[in-house]
Parts: C-alpha cells; structure tokens; sequence
C-alpha cells in the first residue's frame, strides 16, 4: 500500500478514536445527524480520498477506501455510511464528462461547505431500480423532473444529489438517466427523515421534485447509460458495507475480549473458561473469513474486474455473519454487554442496517444464483 494511501487510513482511523467513539451515543440520543462531524472529516482530508488528484482529491484505490469504511464503522456504521456516501459524490461528479463544470461543487464537498448524497430508491422502488418512477422529461432547454425518493443516505442534510429519474415510461432500465439536483434550487422539497433504530446518523430520509429544471449540462449519465453506471456503484457499495461489517465485529470482539481478561469470576479472568473463549474464536473465524471475502471483491474493483458476484458474495456473507458475532459479544460481557457506553447495541442495530443497504440478502440470492447457473463453481 501507497505511504499517501496509509496516511489516510491512519487519519481515519485517528479520527474514529478521537472524534466519533466519543460522539456517536449521543447524536443517536439525540437522534440527529451530525453536519458538524462531517466538515471535521473533511479537515483531514476523509470527503475527499476519492476524489482524483486533478480535482484537489487524494485519488485513493478502492481498497484504501474500503479500509476508511472498516475503521470509521468501528466507531460508528451510521457516521461511516453518511460520510463515504457524501465523498462518493465528490468523486462522481469529479469523472463525469462535465466535471470542469462541476469544479465549484466538487470543491465545497471535499472541504465540508455542502453534502452530497445518492438518489435511486423511492418508496415503491428499492431492489427494483428499473421500476423507478421519478420521470424527466425533456424541454427546449432541458430537463424536468417530478417524483419521490425516500431511503436516501443524507437526505436530511445533502444539498446536492444525483438522481434517477425514468425518461421514457415503460422502458425500464433503458430510459433511465442520472441527473444533478441542487436542494437550494425551486422545484426540491425535503421530505420525512426517518427514525431508524441505531442509526440516526445516516440521516436516511425522503424528498419530493416537483417540475424541477434541469439543464442540459447538468445531465450526468444519458438513459442507456445510467443504469450500468448505477449498478457498477451499488457493487462497490456491496463491498464496502461488507468492509464496514468487519468493522463492527473486530470493535465488538475487541471489547468482548479485554472485559473478558479483566472480569474476574471465582479468582480467574473469565476468558479462562473456553466455553467463552471458543466463542469469540467463532467471531474471530467469521471476521476473517468476511476480510477476504471483501478484500477479493475490493480487488477486482481497482483491476477493472467483474465484481458482481464477488461483491454479492460478500455482502451476503456479512449479513449472515455480523449480527450473530456482535450478539456472541455481547453475550460474552454479560450484562455489561449492554450498556451503551460498550457501543455494541449500537454495533448490533448497524449489522441490521447493513443488512438492508444496496441489497437484501434476498436480492444477493438472486445475482449469486444467476451467476452460478451461468457459471458452475
């Protein structure tokens, strides 16, 4: 790995134990999500590791990326999903063939002056993406738009989106298109931010547009285009959810192990008794097997490689594995493992969070079952 690509992995993970371990419990009391939290990432440089060298970016690989998502989730999954997906946008906007024209945006998002987020589902459209009915419809100038889109990481902050919208009704994926949307601009309505069990710091949420223009320039990805570009993203997105699960389950084994070293039960650290033991060397099995099942996938990513099995392959085997390692844990500390300042309840809800994000479990079934009929293992 690089020195400069090391450098922001040691950065993030300076930031996790400096900033976010001491703030996450209480932006999900509050149950808000935390503007400030994210322009101090971009001090250190976290919404722009992306972002290539050219546009003020640190041009890091996906793999560096994925190892930012690991350290940031040891904190806070929440924080590290809102986060990677507000420098995601930097870093489209940044290979677009526009990005001279967008130089302003991808500038105040990489300094924390505005958030940017992702819109592809809507409340009737979330595995289905090609069901999408948010619809563009051309004018002499441009574009514009009208639909809902709810289930959006930072849609209670984001001032800039890239949207989804359908082109020609009926045509399913071939007449998607993806578009610029300004939250500054007429015609955006934020919706309802929604309440979600430990993960109030993703700031998931809905937003309405109503005859919102869209010109020309601001057409990012034409219909025949956007899908494929839509859905080489939702796999990297697969692969990075798996690297933020692995996250959570090395902080949960971590504090499951030193409560179990200095817990004494009956003149002896508890972690003497291997019932305990043998099953944090479960947690600690499934830790490793998730590693290298997302690091193979993360590989294919920067060798320009088809990622789509690997990438489902990972992502399933987190949502299998996660929540049952995390509630080993804190089974392992008792009572103990409970309380909020041991962060694994938290850890706990994000493991179902991440369960849900850019793909059910179901929906990796079905791509990990269309590849292997088509390629016997």
């Amino acid at each position: 790995m690089a020195v400069k690509e090391q450098n922001i992995i040691d950065l993030a993970r300076s930031f996790r134990t400096d900033y976010i371990e001491a703030r996450a419990q209480d932006w999900e009391n509050s149950r808000m999500q935390s503007s400030e939290a994210l322009r101090e990432a971009a001090k250190l440089g976290l919404l722009s590791f992306e972002t290539p060298l050219e546009y003020g970016g640190l041009g890091a690989n996906f793999q560096t990326k994925q190892a930012i998502c690991e350290e940031l989730a040891r904190g806070d999954m929440a924080f590290a999903f809102s986060l990677v997906n507000t420098q995601n946008i930097a870093a489209k906007l940044a290979i677009g063939a526009a990005a001279n024209r967008h130089q302003a945006l991808i500038t105040a998002i990489m300094r924390g002056e505005i958030f940017g987020a992702t819109a592809l589902s809507e409340p009737g459209a979330g595995s289905d993406f090609a069901a999408i009915s948010t619809s563009a419809q051309r004018t002499r100038d441009g574009w514009v738009l009208n639909g809902t889109k709810g289930w959006i990481t930072n849609a209670a902050i984001a001032d800039v989106f890239i949207v989804y919208a359908q082109t020609s009704p009926g045509s399913g994926a071939k007449g998607i298109a993806a578009f610029l949307v300004d939250a500054r601009n007429p015609g955006f309505r934020r919706g309802e931010i929604y309440q979600l069990l430990g993960g109030h710091a993703i700031g998931a949420g809905e937003f309405q547009l109503e005859d919102y223009h869209v010109c020309e320039e601001d057409l990012l990805s034409p219909a025949g285009e956007a899908f494929r570009h839509a859905m080489s993203t939702v796999n990297g997105a697969r692969i990075y959810v798996a690297s933020m699960c692995c996250g959570m389950m090395a902080d949960a084994l971590n504090r499951a192990l030193n409560y179990g070293e200095e817990r004494l039960a009956f003149g002896r650290p508890i972690l003497d008794n291997q019932g305990l033991l043998w099953s944090l060397a479960d947690v600690a099995t499934d830790l490793e097997a998730l590693r290298a099942l997302a690091e193979k996938a993360g590989r294919r990513i920067d060798q320009g490689e088809d990622a789509i099995l690997a990438a489902a392959v990972a992502k399933k085997f987190a949502a299998r594995v996660t929540v049952p390692a995390i509630s080993a844990c804190i089974q392992a500390m008792g009572a103990n493992g409970l309380r909020e300042d041991n962060s694994l309840g938290r850890h706990l809800a994000g493991a179902r969070i991440a369960a849900f994000t850019d793909g059910s479990t179901e929906m990796m079934n079905e791509r990990i079952g269309v590849s292997i009929r088509r390629n016997r293992p």
